[in-house]
C-alpha cells in the first residue's frame, strides 16, 4: 500500500517479475477492496498470490517511533512479520524508509556477528555497476562498522552481480593514504590484514562511484546519502539541459533525430528504474525498500533483486563470511556501537 502508487504499481509489476521467474509465489498485504480490481487483470498472477486483507497502513509522513507503537496490524508490519514467521523469504516495500528500516530491525534482527544493518543500491557506472553501501540507516560508523559493510557488500556483489572477487574501496577525501579521519585509517588497515572473498584496494574518492574501477564502495550513511542525493540531482539536471537543448529550437530538433539511436542507448543505461531497490544487508532476513515514485517496471526490478537474494543465498554466505571474519586475528574488535541512526 506503500508509495505514490500502491497496488497499481505494485500488482503489474508482479506480474511482469512473474513472467521472468515463473517459480516465484506471491502474498500481498493491504486493502483487498484496492488489490482485488488490479489482480483481475492478471490471471496468471491471480493463481499463485495470496491477498493477507488489512486497512491499515504506514503513511509517508510517519514517523518510525510511531509506526513501531501503532502499526502492529499495518500492511508493512504483517509483511515482516510474515518473513520472520517463515511463510515467505523476503520482505519488498515502496513505503516510508524510517518505518521499514526501524520495523525490519526490531522484528528480523541482525544476522550473528553483524552490528548494525546498511543500505545499499547499485548505481550505473563507465564499466558496469557498482555496489555503495551505506546509503542512510547509520549517520556515524566505526572502523567495525566499515569492516563489515565491506563484507556485506562484497556478499552481495558476489551472490547478484556474480562478481567473482569484488574489489572493494573506503570512500575519502582523497585516494592517498594519509587522507581521511582516524576511523576510516583504522577500517583500511583492517581490511588490509584480514582474508574476505573481496580485494581491498584503498581509498577511493566520490567520482570513482560511477568509473567502475571499484565493485563495491564502503561509507558512512551520512556520507553515502549526500553522494546518492548528488548522484541524483546530477542525472536530473543532466536530463533537463538535453530536454532543453534538443526542443529549443528547430536546429536542435533535427539534432535529436540524428542522434535519437544513441540517445536511447544512453537513457536505457542511465534509466535510474533499473536500479531500483534499496536493500537492507545484514538483516536475518531479505528486505528491501523501493523507491516511492517506482512504476511497475521499477518495483519489478527490486523484486527480481529479492529473488536473487533468496535463490543465491545471500544471507548463508554473508553468515559464513562474518563467522570466519570474527575468527580471524587481524580483526580487531571495537567498543560496542551506539543504537542506530534511522534517516527517515
Amino acid at each position: 500500500m506503500g508509495g505514490d502508487h500502491g497496488p497499481s504499481a505494485i500488482i503489474p509489476a508482479a506480474a511482469i517479475a512473474l513472467k521472468a521467474r515463473p517459480h516465484l509465489r506471491f502474498r500481498i498485504f493491504g486493502d483487498q477492496t484496492k488489490i482485488l480490481p488490479q489482480l483481475a487483470a492478471h490471471p496468471e498472477l491471480r493463481d499463485v498470490t495470496e491477498i493477507i486483507h488489512t486497512d491499515v497502513h504506514i503513511s509517508n509522513d510517519e514517523k518510525p517511533s510511531v509506526a513501531l507503537r501503532k502499526g502492529r496490524q499495518s500492511s508493512m508490519r504483517l509483511a515482516i512479520d510474515d518473513v520472520s514467521e517463515g511463510r515467505t523469504q523476503c520482505v519488498i516495500s515502496a513505503g516510508n524508509t524510517g518505518a521499514l528500516m526501524a520495523t525490519a530491525k526490531l522484528v528480523l534482527r541482525c544476522l550473528p556477528g553483524v552490528d548494525r544493518p546498511a543500505i545499499a543500491t547499485v548505481l550505473p557506472s563507465i564499466r558496469g555497476r557498482t555496489v555503495t553501501l551505506d546509503l542512510g540507516a547509520n549517520i556515524s560508523c566505526d572502523a567495525e562498522n566499515l569492516v563489515q559493510f565491506a563484507m556485506l557488500g562484497t556478499c552481495f556483489a558476489r551472490t547478484v552481480l556474480g562478481v567473482e572477487q569484488p574489489t572493494v574501496g573506503i570512500l575519502n577525501i582523497g585516494s592517498e593514504d594519509k587522507k581521511g579521519h582516524e576511523t576510516l585509517h583504522d577500517a583500511a588497515e583492517i581490511l588490509q590484514n584480514i582474508s574476505f572473498p573481496g580485494k581491498y584496494i584503498g581509498f577511493v574518492e566520490g567520482n570513482d562511484i560511477t568509473t567502475g574501477d571499484v565493485d563495491v564502495i564502503v561509507t558512512d550513511g551520512f556520507t553515502g546519502n549526500v553522494a546518492l542525493k548528488t548522484a541524483e540531482g546530477v542525472g536530473k539536471f543532466i536530463s533537463q539541459v538535453l530536454k532543453d537543448e534538443f526542443g529549443g529550437s528547430l536546429l536542435g530538433k533535427l539534432g535529436y533525430l540524428i542522434a535519437s539511436g544513441a540517445m536511447k542507448r544512453a537513457k536505457n543505461r542511465m534509466d535510474p528504474r533499473v536500479y531500483n531497490g534499496a536493500l537492507f544487508l545484514g538483516l536475518s532476513q531479505v528486505c528491501i525498500k523501493s523507491h516511492g515514485s517506482a512504476d511497475a517496471f521499477a518495483f519489478s526490478r527490486a523484486i527480481l533483486v529479492g529473488a536473487d537474494m533468496v535463490q543465491n543465498r545471500f544471507n548463508d554466505m554473508v553468515g559464513e563470511q562474518i563467522q570466519k571474519l570474527t575468527a580471524d586475528v587481524n580483526y580487531v574488535t571495537m567498543p560496542i556501537p551506539a543504537p542506530m541512526d534511522i534517516n527517515g
